[in-house]
């Protein structure tokens, strides 16, 4: 029975890019995931983008950099260029660390903010950035759905390869706040992820997904620390995906999404 015939949103995964706690890129996921490697706990390193002019490069704060890093391992892993790949960039919260600065701002006796500052408030900046370094017109989209933002961003790139047939990518992360918000936004550490997705069956396919609704409780995975983060993180949702991936399994997992629905992932390897 075809996917379409049972509700199905169906795409093979030929790129991934990871970054996180002692995660420095896929290669290293995998090892930890698939029980190859121990797991050993560490800041999320990012470096500022080399794609970008160097005017823009030093407007970029920490979102930018893990939306690249992730976006462009996933690329290069895939081999597709990136100013040919429609993007879906989920995140539940945006640039924090900038929000942060806005907020003490206009908190203080002087209330001008810069424009960089202004230019990088919307949830759609990590978009634009990657459109100037990738030279690309292609269409991007930014979802946002708070703790089910992983989950809605990977809807939005199904759907959108289930409309169009187009290789397309989904870009997930988010990043912890600074102090006071984080009393009320508990992110523990920046985390992000990126999968390159087809319509059909490619030489380099990792695995194929198919996702349908359900309402099942959301999964959580065999790592202790990781599980930690999956459940504290709204983009560290999908690590029940890649520990699938990592561990050649055929597994269905549930993925949170707006209660009482969760996503319904079926992974089947390729290789």
């Amino acid at each position: 029975m075809s996917a379409a015939a049972t509700n199905e949103l169906l795409a093979y995964v030929t790129g991934i890019g990871v970054r996180g706690p002692g995660l420095a890129d896929w290669p290293q996921t995998e090892a930890v995931l698939s029980d190859r490697q121990p797991y050993q706990r560490a800041d999320t390193l990012l470096s500022a983008p080399d794609t970008l002019p160097p005017t823009e490069r030093r407007r970029t704060g920490r979102v930018v950099r893990l939306a690249f890093a992730i976006g462009l391992e996933a690329a290069r892993q895939s081999d597709t260029d990136p100013a040919r790949l429609p993007v879906v960039f989920a995140s539940s919260g945006g640039d924090g660390d900038n929000c942060h600065e806005i907020c003490q701002t206009l908190a203080s006796a002087n209330r001008a903010l810069s424009p960089t500052r202004f230019h990088n408030s919307v949830h759609n900046a990590p978009a634009g950035y990657w459109s100037i370094a990738a030279h690309t017109q292609v269409p991007s989209t930014t979802v946002c759905a708070y703790d089910a933002s992983f989950a809605a961003g990977l809807l939005e790139a199904l759907t959108q390869i289930a409309v169009h047939g187009a290789t397309t990518a989904l870009i997930a992360y988010d990043l912890d706040y600074p102090p006071p918000l984080r009393a009320a936004r508990t992110v523990p550490a920046a985390f992000g992820m990126a999968l390159v997705l087809h319509a059909s069956p490619q030489p380099r396919a990792l695995a194929q997904l198919r996702v349908c609704l359900d309402s099942g409780a959301a999964d959580g995975i065999g790592h202790a620390e990781l599980e930690a983060l999956r459940a504290a993180i709204p983009a560290a949702q999908g690590l029940v995906l890649l520990e699938a991936i990592a561990k050649r399994q055929t597994r269905s997992v549930n993925i949170a999404y707006l209660e009482p629905q969760t996503l319904r992932v079926e992974v089947i390897p390729c290789a």
